[in-house]
């Protein structure tokens, strides 16, 4: 398991964004060199956990829970022929591209090793946006990556450091529940009756999952 690349975006205007200046940072390209990583601190006020990137859409983006997100080669290179183009590393707005990694299978809460002292924890699947479907221009964008559900997974930075293509993962903790990237992702869009098994990943989920999880436990109790 290895970083193929470290994908970073700058902030352009375009045209299919709701955010109130109409720039986004979605269009990330590989780094020629080390990159340093840190938690950035909040949604809403932090963006990227990855310096030299920019997180524009703060309401929805970034913060500590989605500080970095990352996604499969193996994954893009399923896509390619559906889409019938190729697709370079960071074509999904990925921070990071991996090889030999099961990314929208890892579990909530698993922690990656990446080079020498980096550690990242899995929050949670990738919901698609507007921005996402623009940025691909492929029509009906949304609903095929939400059919497909190789999500990739957002990640929280526990150990901050530099990281750089080419360095090998090691998932250094695994949680004993079943709770991945990928089933979270189905439970908040498209099969809520999933959300309860959710609580098994506790406090190692995205805030708004754990959230949205309880609320609908308490609901169906009533």
């Amino acid at each position: 398991m290895k970083l193929l690349s470290v994908n970073l975006g700058r902030p352009q205007v375009v045209p299919y964004t709701d955010q109130p200046q109409g720039v986004t940072g979605i269009d990330k390209r590989p780094a020629d060199g080390p990159v340093r990583v840190a938690a950035p601190g909040p949604k809403g006020v932090g963006g990227s956990g990855l310096a030299g990137d920019t997180v524009c859409e703060l309401r929805h983006h970034g913060g500590d829970d989605q500080a970095v997100y990352a996604y499969a080669r193996e994954d893009l290179d399923a896509w390619e022929p559906e889409l019938g183009r190729s697709l370079a590393n960071g074509r999904f707005g990925e921070n990071l591209t991996t090889s030999g990694l099961d990314v929208s299978g890892a579990l909530v809460g698993e922690r990656w090793r990446i080079g020498a002292g980096v550690v990242l924890e899995v929050t949670s699947g990738r919901i698609p946006c507007r921005t996402f479907q623009g940025h691909l221009g492929e029509r009906g964008w949304v609903k095929r990556f939400t059919r497909k559900g190789a999500t990739g997974a957002y990640l929280r930075v526990i150990e901050p450091g530099e990281i750089r293509a080419g360095d090998p993962i090691e998932i250094v903790h695994r949680p004993d529940h079943g709770v991945t990237a990928a089933m979270e992702f189905r439970a908040v869009t498209t099969e809520r009756e999933l959300l309860p098994r959710l609580l098994a990943a506790g406090a190692a989920l995205h805030p708004e999952a754990l959230a949205a999880a309880r609320k609908y436990v308490a609901e169906q109790g009533r």
